[in-house]
């Protein structure tokens, strides 16, 4: 048996949850093992009855214990916990995989197709911070948030959104549970089953999948290492009637492609010809260094519905983005959010906005561009060592799209790698249409791995 350090800042509580944890962790006490009678306990360790009844009841609520009335403490059997093996893993590579599974914890090392940022690449210390404020300053439990998000997080993201040239009002801004909830929502909104909408080709899967259940009628727009194949889309509009574009223009995912002013001007041109509405979705945009135009800086919020997130940056885990678009429109969209999930999380959003206020905030978003540049230059030159093609060159964001002449399915070797404890993003996940893809998404936080270049490196050797 454990024994308290009563002189320890450690609260006798806590070191009495964690003594317990430890024991039944290590088999100290078994499944069905009985606890210590709550005064038993603490007659031995000299502490109150009440402090033992607070630790066995945490206990309890951890699920380690379970208590069986007039009879005491007993430890939880539990089932078992482990990981599968990576050589055991039958990965699925279809979007439904892509959007479930991906998000898993599993049992490969490395993860180089996977879409969001390492922990020590995020804004932790502002988050830590920010837990800490809420904390002392409490706030309300009780009851929900507003149905548009937290007013004051709203105004501060006007003013954020103001940095890019993009006119917005408080009233002009939803808050949403991430950026997923946002592109739901708008699809939704706009899109009925068979109806013919424009998106990018490759592009968001998440997108892709939202329309695809709606049963809308995807047109792929060609995606060019300049932006957009403009004649492609210029001959879709001639033969269809889209209502709405899903686009991504800055630091697209997954060519990390950048449209220049002249082909976001044309599309605008062609939006208004041709009658359709536009959403923009923005969610790279605090990894561009540069102050480079968007639709909606060049649109005002007319025909363009702007989204952003705080996952690549802050956190994924509070799940805070938003929509900014007219009132009008997003008069309908809160009504939609609210049906689908009632309020989006006022906490959290408090959390994301203690989190951008606190004085770091411009600080860390530096050093982070910063370290996408250099592991952008480190892939790329380990890529192209191998003999990839890459489909964009560029010194921001957090992607890198390549393709070997001699792997012409990415899907059989990402099926390969992941025996081998490697995730690799293959491009066939990426279109809206069935297709054999020999392109890979490589994100370059993750890929810094000597084991990853070596794999590649043999596989590559064996197709030749």
């Amino acid at each position: 048996m454990f024994r308290l350090a009563h002189g320890s800042p450690v609260p006798l509580v806590a070191q009495i949850v964690s003594g317990f944890q430890h024991m039944i962790e290590t088999q100290g006490l078994k499944a069905g093992g009985k606890l210590p009678s709550i005064r038993q306990f603490a007659q031995a360790q000299g502490v109150s009855v009440f402090t033992v009844v607070e630790a066995y009841d945490r206990l309890v609520a951890l699920g380690l214990v379970h208590s069986k009335p007039n009879a005491g403490f007993f430890v939880r059997p539990r089932a078992a916990a482990s990981e599968p093996a990576a050589a055991d893993l039958q990965v699925r590579f279809d979007p439904k995989w892509y959007l479930r599974q991906i998000f898993e914890s599993r049992a490969l090392e490395i993860k180089a197709g996977c879409g969001w940022l390492p922990q020590d690449w995020l804004f932790k210390e502002g988050v830590h911070r920010a837990f800490r404020q809420l904390a002392q300053e409490g706030g309300e439990l009780g009851g929900y948030g507003s149905p548009f998000g937290h007013a004051d997080l709203r105004v501060l993201l006007a003013e954020l959104l103001a940095e890019r040239q993009v006119r917005a009002s408080a009233d002009s801004i939803l808050l949403t549970q991430g950026s997923s909830q946002a592109i739901d929502l708008l699809a939704r909104h706009w899109v009925k089953p068979g109806e013919p909408v424009l998106v990018d080709s490759p592009g968001y899967p998440n997108i892709h999948y939202v329309l695809r259940f709606l049963g809308a009628t995807m047109l792929p727009v060609p995606r060019t290492p300049e932006g957009y194949d403009l004649p492609a889309l210029e001959a879709l509009l001639a033969t269809h009637k889209p209502k709405v574009f899903f686009t991504q223009p800055r630091l697209h995912s997954p060519t990390n492609s950048s449209a220049p002013i002249d082909q976001l001007l044309r599309i605008l041109q062609l939006a208004h010809l041709h009658d359709f509405a536009i959403v923009e979705n923005d969610i790279y945009a605090d990894l561009d260094p540069g102050l480079h135009p968007s639709l909606a800086s060049l649109d005002q919020l007319q025909r363009v519905a702007y989204l952003g997130s705080f996952s690549k940056t802050i956190s994924p885990n509070l799940r805070v983005g938003f929509v900014a678009a007219a009132p009008q429109l997003l008069e309908g969209l809160a009504t939609l959010k609210m049906i689908s999930g009632l309020t989006s999380s006022d906490l959290t959003e408090r959390l994301v906005l203690r989190a951008l206020t606190e004085g770091r905030w411009r600080k860390h978003l530096g050093k982070l561009r910063t370290r996408l540049a250099a592991a952008q230059q480190d892939v790329s030159a380990q890529l192209r060592q191998l003999g990839f093609e890459l489909h964009t060159q560029a010194d921001a964001g957090m992607y890198v799209w390549a393709r070997h002449p001699d792997v012409p399915d990415a899907a059989e070797l990402s099926q390969q790698a992941a025996q081998n404890g490697i995730m690799l993003g293959p491009g066939h996940l990426f279109y809206a249409e069935p297709r054999q893809s020999g392109w890979l998404r490589f994100n370059v936080a993750f890929s810094g791995a000597p084991r990853l270049w070596a794999y590649l490196g043999a596989q590559i050797q064996e197709a030749v």
